[in-house]
């Protein structure tokens, strides 16, 4: 096997390098232009301590993955998220609180706020019920009117495992960049349709041949830990199909008759199926493509 020649964007260290240091901060500013169009051009931010506390002693910190500020005041959280966790949306709230709080000025103050945005670039399929939507952009809106209720708070959700698009089908610069965050560490060269000047940049910075001995351990240690996690993931899941069929089974010995332990095979057998099928989901396939491996109906697994 050939080693890679390019980080893992997904991994602390890759998603850090690229974007999380002062000297690779256009490339952040390039990225954020490109996923927010509609706003003005961001020349240029500040980073800021990545580490908050409560109010309190008592109360639970927030750790960003990278926390900035631009030219304008506007205050940016920007995550890279591995895997699902429960109540993703409450964190993601929680978590934009830290920077709504710390702009409170002690005395007279007119609550007058900064617009703050968080930006997630997710390794996971976020949204079942859409497959060919990657792209959520989340602001508060008025239910009756449909009209923006609030322009300061916003949040951007990717799901890089939705997009399929070959190099060829990339027209524009924000699929360039997908494109790349999705398959750096699959590349050994920079393709010749992304020879521009902030990906020539990026190539370099994710060059793995020009580490000097720490830098290169910090990043295998990073990928040995993204590796281990992604093992975990797979055991967890491959467990949970086998515990599934098991109370199948079960459930069938304990009905003390032939037709419910075969009913309990069959339910253990459903229940395989559909983990399955979230499963693939997960890893972007089409609801086609899930339909034809696990024998479920289309609609069925849209619904999941």
């Amino acid at each position: 096997m050939i080693a890679e020649k390019y980080i893992n964007p997904f991994t602390d260290f890759g998603f850090k390098k690229i974007f999380g240091e002062e000297a690779n901060k256009d490339l952040l500013i390039d990225f954020l232009n490109e996923l927010l169009t509609d706003k003005g051009k961001i020349i240029d931010l500040t980073y800021l301590k990545s580490e908050h506390l409560g109010t309190t002693e008592l109360d639970r910190k927030a750790i960003f993955d990278i926390y900035c500020e631009t030219d304008k005041g506007e205050k940016f959280i920007v995550e890279m998220q591995r895997a699902k966790q429960d109540y993703f949306k409450d964190r993601s709230l929680y978590y934009l609180t830290f920077p709504i709080q710390e702009q409170a000025i002690k005395g007279d103050w007119s609550y007058k706020l900064s617009p703050v945005y968080s930006v997630a670039i997710m390794d996971f399929v976020f949204d079942h019920a859409q497959p060919d939507k990657l792209l959520h952009d989340v602001w508060l809106i008025d239910k009756l009117t449909q009209k923006v209720f609030y322009e300061k708070l916003r949040f951007l959700f990717i799901e890089i495992k939705k997009f399929e698009k070959n190099l060829t089908d990339c027209h524009s610069h924000f699929d360039k960049w997908l494109y790349v965050l999705k398959n750096l560490s699959r590349l050994d060269e920079l393709p010749a349709a992304l020879q521009e000047e902030i990906f020539t940049k990026l190539f370099k910075v994710a060059s793995i041949a020009s580490y000097d001995p720490k830098q290169l351990q910090a990043y295998r240690d990073s990928e040995k830990n993204y590796l281990d996690f992604m093992a975990s993931l797979k055991t967890s899941f491959k467990e949970g199909l086998v515990e599934g069929e098991k109370m199948g089974i079960e459930k069938g010995e304990k009905m003390g008759i032939e037709k419910g332990e075969k009913m309990g095979i069959e339910k253990g057998k459903i229940k395989e199926k559909i983990e399955i099928a979230l499963a693939m989901k997960t890893e972007g396939f089409t609801t086609a493509q899930i339909a034809r491996i696990t024998g479920l109906n289309e609609d069925e697994i849209v619904r999941l």
